[in-house]
């Protein structure tokens, strides 16, 4: 239904002066509003700057900021200045005097725009001015040379008066054809975003002086017909070329765009993820409407037209903020709108709760007042984000899971969305694949990896005071653990209180508190040590180590480093760390000597005297990893690791060796040094070496050993597909002689394995289904899972072999990966369907899912444990279930946290998304056969305590 007051200006039907006229005016009339809103928001000083770069860019004055030389192009286009602005100039400059220019001399400036966050919602005491001045096209290199400067020259001048100013250049002709250099905004990508920067730039700029743009006066039901309508305009003398400026339509956003600005806005939101958050979101809608887009400039453009003027329901944040809340309430996305909320209202920044409510009130607090109680947030919530400042590593912990999961969903929406759309060319794969690869080092969990959890969700972490105890592990009998406690308490008191962390391992905490900010040099501690040997000298040391070899803040993570593999930086060993070796042997009833002898063979009993390793790297993409090494073979197992993750390269981490126990310490320390040079030298000649290390009674020797041939003999076709299902480091074709498998499946998958792939077959039985999967190795995994349909069989298989691929894909060098590809998951289904023989095998498209689909992450890391045990962590949702918290609850745990979850009460199966392996690898890699017999006891642990709930 049209508005009353709607213009609607038709060429078939004539188009009239008095209409466009009209027109011009409500769009000056909208941008008076918010240029009064920007001039509020600065202080006096920026408000003159803000007042005079029309001044100094109409006029060259040898004493006016800005001034470069009296040939540099001067003059805007239908500007003259008003008493008041040379009021202002001449208390800058006594002796400048205005002198009109007569006649039609050249005004070679077109036009000035501020855009970004002034006069906004979101605008800030810190914001910058972003300002287009747009010129003639017909400037020559010199000139433009001479303009550049000049902006330049205003910038420091703007700087000097307490305003952030970036001013660009702008030819508009060249603008409309795609042709520039350089940034057009300090929030700006670069030449890969065009038509969402003009979207914006539509949207949020304020005319300060000049031509108005010529884009204003065409309806959006003729965006298509863009310019067949401007040239009637111009041809036909309803306006003057020169009182309007052209920078082109948005009848049409090529899908690589958005591409482009998703990687741009994960790329910041890896540091400053609520200030991504928005852009993201908006994002992500443009892009599921592709290719019938009404983007946000569009939808001003016609409020406009229906004489729709207010100045809050038009505001750009308002306006971007409504088209998400629309999105994600169509979806049923709460949660995600939550977010969107939290983010909005701390970009705003205005506080609202408690004494701030006192506050003299502005536009800003009004608005963000009227959506707080829109949103239904009372003053509890209104608290808690006023108070982010102070936030402390509970509220970060439980903020950073959901901004870690948007991040994600983020990236595999792009992801997804550039192969539907074929818009994955090799820079734009580049991007992607490096982009992938921040993420994972900042957010991807892996065995023995420290959680970064506050990447700019709060200014500091750190406690003045902490209480670190050892205590008795009630869910592993046996077994310790460490915990972390706010506070001074005393040796029952932490009893009665919840832990901020609780790790197995001293050195898993102590390296998490100091990665994440929570212990620095002015937290002090209190120390209850339980059973160990550690002392307060020890705790002191051993956090200096740490901070020696982690020194923070860690600096940024080059492009090119990312491109290749992970390699370790520093590497810092620690031995006996909580535990006094003489005390231990006194223990074990053997009398030591006092002779004093090698660490490694001491005294007459020789025994061992390193009984304890922790070891913690730094590596080139930032990550922080703590591994320990306790059995009697503790040294050995960390040098055998150590080399081999050495193997031919070149790079050498820093190793340092520290050790703090009560007895013997900086011998210990320089004996495990020494023999960690003497293998890295041996290693480093590049021969086949034997080294021989006494180690108490037992001489130990590290060499390589030749590979054999085996023959297996199987005798039933159980035994046979067991041997088929067993893990294969490397490919091997498999031949099936006459007959074999005859009646089986499987005489119709195996002949079809090939190498550097993963092949999911899957044949149809009625109300199951048989899925088997070949992988880069040709060795076989097969489940039978409950049949729905092709969607809900295959869909949560792919996520899982996506997930393993690109953990692959990340340790590989990044040439390496173009040159191979990553591995392609093929999918063929055995035909006919139901009972019988299979008769044939055919080729199937991948399974599709909906742009943007949500769906539950379970993710699993599984570490080595006691004896042959192994210890499993589960992420439900980024949130964290382990058996240091629910012991042998912990599957029906997890399965009462996915049922809660659900919209409905069905119980269907639950699936592994994302499995981590890495603590049971010593190389960090494993075949993708490895990963799904892994995923297969999980989900039967997990699905058992589902269907016993």
């Amino acid at each position: 239904m049209n508005h009353p007051h709607e213009i609607r200006p038709d060429l078939d039907e004539g188009i009239d002066r008095k209409v466009l006229s009209q027109l011009r005016t409500r769009f000056l009339t909208l941008n008076h509003g918010r240029l009064e809103r920007a001039m509020e928001g600065l202080s006096s000083r920026q408000q003159l700057v803000l007042s005079l770069l029309p001044l100094f860019f109409h006029v060259n004055h040898p004493l006016l900021p800005g001034y470069v030389s009296g040939t540099t192009p001067a003059g805007i286009s239908h500007f003259e200045p008003d008493p008041r602005l040379l009021l202002e100039a001449q208390r800058l400059t006594r002796s400048f005097a205005y002198k009109a220019r007569h006649g039609n001399p050249p005004r070679p400036i077109h036009g000035l725009y501020l855009m970004g966050s002034l006069g906004t919602l979101a605008q800030a005491e810190q914001s910058d001015m972003d300002v287009w001045v747009c010129h003639a096209a017909d400037l020559s290199e010199g000139e433009q040379a001479e303009l550049r400067k000049k902006c330049q020259l205003l910038e420091a001048w703007a700087a000097s008066q307490g305003a952030e100013a970036h001013l660009f250049l702008i030819e508009p002709h060249s603008f409309v054809q795609g042709e520039r250099d350089n940034q057009l905004s300090s929030d700006d990508c670069g030449t890969t975003q065009h038509y969402l920067l003009l979207d914006e730039f539509y949207r949020t700029a304020i005319w300060l002086a000049g031509r108005t743009p010529l884009w204003w006066l065409v309806p959006v039901y003729e965006e298509l017909r863009y310019q067949r309508y401007t040239q009637t305009l111009l041809s036909k003398r309803f306006i003057r070329a020169d009182d309007c400026l052209d920078l082109g339509h948005l009848a049409h956003i090529p899908p690589g765009e958005f591409v482009g600005a998703g990687l741009w806005q994960l790329y910041k939101g890896i540091d400053s993820p609520y200030k991504s958050v928005l852009k993201l979101l908006l994002t992500e809608v443009y892009a599921s409407e592709h290719p019938q887009v009404q983007c946000l400039s569009l939808q001003f453009k016609q409020a406009v037209f229906a004489n729709r003027l207010d100045l809050d329901e038009l505001d750009p944040y308002m306006m971007v903020y409504r088209r998400i809340e629309q999105y994600l309430q169509a979806r049923g996305e709460h949660e995600r709108l939550e977010l969107v909320r939290r983010s909005l209202y701390l970009k705003v920044n205005k506080k609202l709760s408690g004494l701030a409510r006192q506050r003299a009130n502005s536009w800003q607090r009004n608005l963000l007042r009227r959506l707080s109680q829109e949103w239904g947030w009372d003053e509890r919530q209104l608290a808690l984000l006023d108070s982010r400042s102070q936030w402390k590593v509970r509220q970060v912990a439980v903020e950073r899971r959901t901004l870690v999961a948007e991040l994600n969903h983020s990236y595999r929406f792009l992801c997804q969305f550039a192969r539907s759309q074929n818009t994955s060319n090799r820079i734009d794969q580049r991007d992607l694949n490096v982009l992938g690869r921040r993420l994972y080092a900042a957010f991807e969990r892996r065995a023995g990896k420290i959680e970064f959890i506050n990447p700019g969700i709060a200014p500091d972490l750190a406690e003045d005071t902490l209480t670190l105890v050892q205590s008795a592990n009630r869910k592993e009998p046996g077994q310790y653990l460490w915990g972390l406690y706010n506070g001074n308490l005393g040796v029952h008191e932490w009893e009665h209180f919840a832990p901020i962390k609780r790790c197995r391992e001293l050195l898993d905490l102590l390296a998490w508190a100091h990665r994440n900010g929570v212990i620095d040099s002015s937290t002090r501690l209190a120390l209850h040590p339980g059973s160990s040997d550690l002392s307060e000298f020890e705790l002191f040391n051993l956090l200096g180590s740490l901070q020696h070899s982690v020194p923070l803040p860690l600096p940024g993570v080059s492009d090119e480093r990312l491109l290749q593999p992970s390699v370790v930086d520093e590497m810092l060993l620690l031995v006996n760390v909580g535990v006094d070796p003489l005390q231990h042997h006194r223990d074990l009833n053997i009398v030591m000597t006092t002779e004093r002898t090698d660490s490694l063979s001491y005294a007459g009993v020789r025994e061992n005297l390193v009984l304890t390793l922790d070891q913690i790297t730094l590596n080139s993409w930032n990550e922080v990893q703590v591994k320990r090494y306790d059995s009697e073979h503790a040294l050995l197992n960390c040098l055998r690791d150590y080399l081999n993750s050495l193997g031919s390269a070149e790079h050498r981490p820093r190793l340092q060796v520290r050790c703090f126990c009560h007895n013997r310490a900086q011998a210990i320390a320089q004996r495990v040094e020494a023999v960690f040079d003497t293998a890295q030298a041996l290693l480093g000649q590049g021969l086949n070496h034997r080294y021989l290390l006494q180690v108490q009674q037992h001489a130990h020797v590290l060499e390589l050993h030749p590979a054999a041939v085996e023959l297996i003999t199987l005798d039933s076709t159980e035994a046979l597909v067991n041997y088929l299902c067993e893990e294969r480091l490397d490919y091997s074709p498999l031949h099936l002689d006459g007959n074999a498998l005859e009646d089986h499946d499987l005489a119709h998958v195996l002949p079809l394995g090939q190498p550097a792939c993963i092949q999911v077959f899957y044949r149809v039985q009625d109300v199951w289904a048989d899925v088997y999967v070949l992988d880069e190795h040709n060795a076989l995994w097969q489940q039978r899972l409950a049949y729905h349909d092709e969607s809900s069989l295959l869909l949560p298989l792919q996520r899982f072999l996506e997930s393993i691929v690109f953990r692959r894909d990340a340790q590989l060098p990044l040439d390496k990966l173009h040159a191979q590809g990553s591995l392609d998951i093929l999918y063929y289904q055995l035909m006919p369907a139901g009972p019988g023989k299979a008769r044939s095998v055919e080729a199937r498209q991948a399974p599709t899912r909906t742009i943007g689909t949500p769906y539950y992450d379970v993710q699993a890391i599984v570490q080595p444990g006691s004896g042959s045990n192994v210890q499993v962590t589960l992420y439900c949702n980024e949130q964290e279930f382990s058996g240091l918290e629910h012991g042998d609850q912990l599957y029906a745990e997890v399965a009462r946290q996915i049922i809660g979850q659900r919209r409905d009460a069905e119980r269907y199966r639950c699936y592994i998304t994302d499995l981590d392996l890495s603590g049971l690898l010593a190389d960090g890699q494993g075949s993708s056969n490895l990963y799904l017999r892994y995923k297969g006891e999980l989900e039967l642990a997990l699905n058992e305590a589902l269907a016993h709930m």
